[in-house]
């Protein structure tokens, strides 16, 4: 680790908490500033998604999100309020749900390891329905597609016009020649929504498979130019669809296009958690 990396880490070590037995933990209270987050309010709807993806991959929310009641100054009075006791998957889970803009969920997603806790989901995945499979796929291909942009600048992909070549260049080595404007229209989609939040699970993960693959070969054969970037995801691309042909699967353009969005089976499952918690369950109150 390089020793800038391990002073950015610091932010995160500093805020760990070592139980008696051993056991560690970060107190969300500590670790919305450390993500840059000033409203408790916006951090608990990150806590929220969080915990929804904690169930998708089969863990049990209490055992890693515990609810705790801290007493706080108030002026003149003592006043409690509600913290987590995070276990270091919850804190991963958190980042994975983060505000992509900040540079630090990024620095997050890599202290609180990516690769490590990326088993822990596939272990129960054929356990899940098909929306709980697409909403965890969906939060794999959102992490990848962040590192795949830094990557791609770094490679000298810069400008935002150099990047949406970049980017049509990979669906079209998948889609057999579509590029984002007509795998919108294929799906019959409204301006302004997302393809990848109308894809089911199998569509989601040719694209995680082209997504992460295209951000391993850049950094490792260390690609520079925005044009070989931009061939090599094109290559990446033509090549997992070429798997997919291998194997007698069906091609990304003409899987179904599931009629709930990303953003609706999210929403439902988190009226599921809000009415677990109206029973007494859980808290995600205040």
């Amino acid at each position: 680790m390089s020793k800038l990396k391990a002073k950015e880490y610091k932010r995160f070590e500093d805020i760990k908490h070592i139980r008696d037995d051993g056991s560690e933990f970060w107190s969300a209270r500590e670790l919305a500033p450390a993500l840059e987050y000033n409203k408790w309010e916006n951090f608990q709807k990150v806590i929220k998604r969080a915990m929804i993806a904690c169930e998708n991959s089969g863990h049990v929310i209490e055992g890693d999100f515990p609810e705790v009641r801290k007493i706080v100054s108030a002026g003149a009075t003592n006043k409690p309020i509600k913290d987590y006791e995070l276990t270091r998957y919850a804190c991963y889970l958190i980042v994975q749900n983060g505000d992509p803009r900040k540079a630090v969920i990024a620095l997050g997603q890599t202290y609180f390891a990516i690769q490590t806790y990326r088993q822990e989901v596939a272990d129960h995945f054929n356990e899940l329905d098909e929306d709980r499979r697409r909403l965890v796929v969906r939060g794999d291909i959102k992490q990848w597609n962040q590192l795949l942009a830094e990557t791609a600048h770094d490679a000298g992909v810069i400008t935002n016009e150099e990047f949406a070549i970049f980017q049509n260049a990979g669906y079209m080595g998948l889609y057999g020649g579509m590029d984002v404007d007509d795998i919108h229209k294929k799906k019959n989609l409204a301006v302004g929504q997302k393809i990848l939040d109308y894809m089911g699970s199998t569509e989601l993960i040719a694209n995680l498979f082209r997504i992460s693959q295209t951000e391993e070969k850049l950094r490792k054969d260390e690609i520079k130019g925005a044009k070989e970037a931009t061939s090599t995801h094109y290559k990446v691309g033509k090549e997992v669809r070429g798997a997919i042909e291998k194997i007698g699967g069906t091609m990304p353009e003409d899987l179904p296009t599931p009629e709930k969005s990303i953003q609706q089976v999210e929403k439902e499952q988190l009226a599921r958690l809000q009415a677990k918690a109206k029973a007494g369950k859980l808290m995600l109150d205040e």
